[in-house]
């Protein structure tokens, strides 16, 4: 927004900025337009480009299918992919914001509406106007009950442990400059490095438990819990997962594709209003493709209601697909061994063709011509 002339704030509920969730998988879908936001050199600083994507059995490791990343990523998808750490690519987003914009400690607590504007009160009592406000809170969305009425979260009965561990302490594990999927019943781990290489991110993720004992979406879990939801599988796989120093147990969330992005004066974005399970890489993705996709929009047109409504129409068939897709993913990457799990894999084998319409899309090409910038 403020490379399209649009004046924008950010109210975070957070004290102080902190990783959450290690390290962010950057497709070409996100990275081509963190190009153009002028922040290429920078995030290739502070990034991995892996150098294959490796499916592996879940038992004996095998090689079920292997592709190529890198130069011929780019080359097919017409931007990098990459790995980085949460924390870098916030700093970096921040500083491009610029910190006197981004205010800490902001808990919103009320919502007033008028056709003239939006009045936002935060739990320090701190009260603030705006023209437009974007919820952008994620998948236990505030602003999204004030839009929609309505919590659409919902648990997949699966959960996952993340971790980020020490490359040279992963003796068994093979091609570690590679991004990873090994797949079993009831569960897959993926891993990729990250910042220099030298540190490998995984997310581990198993069905169940059946129903979240938790409000939130994270509850304290053990050692011995993380390493007996893979006892059986390759050794190397049980290395990583057992080198964890984070000892937390995530809910996976999604959301049924929501009808209403928006109210009045006040919009959603990214996990707020399109949560989507991890496993094609897009939450990130899709959230840099609706904030570009909305800053086009403010930026070309003369009235803010509708801009939103323009921003919403070029979004929601767009996420609910990759949406759809995420869940489906899930159930393949667990099968037991037979039939229905060859199958798959012999699928894989034409995994560029497939990834195709989610990496090669460009967001700005339907995006309107902004006025400003």
């Amino acid at each position: 927004m403020h490379l399209r002339g649009v004046e924008a704030d950010v109210y975070e509920q957070a004290s102080q900025l902190r990783e959450v969730g290690a390290a962010v998988a950057l497709s070409a879908n996100g990275t081509r337009l963190l190009r153009r936001l002028g922040l290429g050199s920078e995030l290739a600083e502070c990034s991995v480009v892996p150098t294959e994507l490796i499916h592996r059995h879940w038992r004996d490791g095998h090689r079920i299918t292997a592709h190529a990343v890198g130069t011929r990523y780019e080359e097919l998808f017409g931007a990098p992919y990459y790995g980085v750490h949460r924390a870098d690519l916030q700093s970096l987003l921040v500083a491009a914001c610029g910190h006197e914009r981004v205010h800490l400690g902001r808990r919103l607590t009320d919502v007033n509406a008028s056709a003239d504007g939006v009045e936002l009160t935060f739990s320090d009592g701190h009260v603030t106007r705006a023209d437009v406000v974007v919820g952008a809170d994620g998948v236990h969305s505030t602003v999204r009950g004030w839009v929609t009425g309505e919590d659409t979260a919902a648990y997949s009965a699966t959960s996952g442990f993340r971790g980020l561990v020490p490359a040279e302490q992963l003796t068994l594990l093979p091609d570690p400059g590679a991004i990873q999927f090994w797949m079993g019943p009831g569960g897959h781990l993926l891993h990729y490095p990250i910042g220099n290489g030298e540190t490998i991110n995984f997310l581990a993720v198993v069905d169940g438990p059946r129903t979240w004992p938790a409000n939130g979406w994270m509850v304290p879990t053990t050692h011995e819990e993380i390493g007996e939801a893979f006892t059986g599988w390759h050794p190397a796989v049980v290395q990583l997962v057992s080198a964890t120093s984070l000892h937390q147990r995530w809910a996976l969330f999604g959301q049924s594709p929501s009808n209403r992005w928006s109210r009045g004066r006040i919009t959603l974005l990214g996990d707020a209003v399109h949560a989507m399970l991890p496993h094609h890489g897009q939450g990130a993705n899709q959230t840099i493709e609706d904030a570009v996709t909305l800053a086009d929009c403010l930026a070309s047109s003369e009235e803010d209601t509708a801009a939103l409504w323009r921003y919403e129409t070029l979004r929601r068939a767009r996420t609910r697909q990759v949406q759809r897709s995420s869940w489906g993913t899930s159930d393949a990457l667990h099968l037991p061994d037979g039939p229905a799990a060859a199958r798959h894999d012999r699928d894989l084998a034409d995994l560029p063709n497939t990834l195709h319409w989610i990496h090669a899309h460009d967001a700005e090409a339907l995006s309107p011509t902004p006025r400003h910038g």
